[in-house]
């Protein structure tokens, strides 16, 4: 089985209790994994490490083996994701945004019009076509955010709360298009703090909690926001002690 993501000892220190200590993932080739945790947990952080917007102060980050700091410009391309606010130039439409993403995707201009029209069926944009995102609503933005980091097919995938701000009908569609995205050979990594689109997507659920990886949850695990809670509290009784 293919690692597309391996991570090794992230740590990532901004105080006593903010940053990253010594985290191991991994996540293969057609997985999908969560990471949950409570609000300063982490997780965004984490995410920020992946894609080289933060630094590590030790370990290793690698994407189909080669290390991060060691990776081809070009290498980017097969990545794609959607982390703090979506990629949307206000005044262009949702076509064009996507277009533009496409083609810093690598994809080869006389594709892009496919590429489009599948990115805005895939997540029902049809209607927003030539609507300027800064009319768009925070949800539709959204959307044009998530076609753009996933229209060109990439090999990893990393998601920062991509349901926060989606209706019930753009989550439908997301899990399905990770799904989909899962079956052809990506590795997924998506956060969240929606316990039951958690349980019903991912193959690996990991709880993060002030930096630090502390267990994992079964997706089908009755009660997962219980059990979630309970092993976030445990290990707030643990520090404490």
């Amino acid at each position: 089985m293919v690692q597309r993501l391996s991570i090794q000892h992230a740590t990532l220190v901004f105080g006593e209790d903010a940053g990253l200590f010594g985290v191991d993932l991994t996540v293969n080739a057609g997985e999908i994994h969560a990471l949950l945790g409570l609000n300063g947990s982490g997780k965004t952080t984490l995410i920020q490490a992946i894609l080289q917007m933060l630094r590590l102060h030790k370990g290793t980050i690698s994407f189909d083996g080669v290390s991060l700091a060691n990776l081809p410009p070009g290498a980017w391309r097969r990545v794609g994701h959607l982390v703090n606010q979506p990629f949307a130039y206000p005044e262009l439409d949702a076509a064009t945004n996507l277009a533009l993403a496409a083609r810093l995707k690598g994809i080869e201009t006389a594709q892009i019009p496919n590429s489009v029209d599948a990115a805005i069926t895939d997540l029902g944009l049809e209607r927003y076509r030539h609507v300027a995102a800064r009319r768009l609503s925070q949800g539709n933005r959204q959307r044009v955010g998530l076609a753009a980091a996933l229209q060109h097919h990439p090999d990893l995938v990393v998601l920062d709360e991509p349901t926060n701000t989606l209706d019930p009908a753009g989550v439908l569609r997301l899990r399905k298009l990770r799904l989909h995205r899962a079956d052809q050979g990506a590795a997924i990594l998506v956060s969240s703090h929606h316990l039951d689109e958690v349980a019903r997507i991912a193959d690996r659920i990991w709880v993060l909690n002030y930096g630090r990886m502390i267990g994992e949850l079964e997706p089908g695990t009755p009660d997962l926001e219980r059990a979630f809670f309970q092993m976030v509290h445990a290990d707030d009784e643990l520090r404490a002690s």
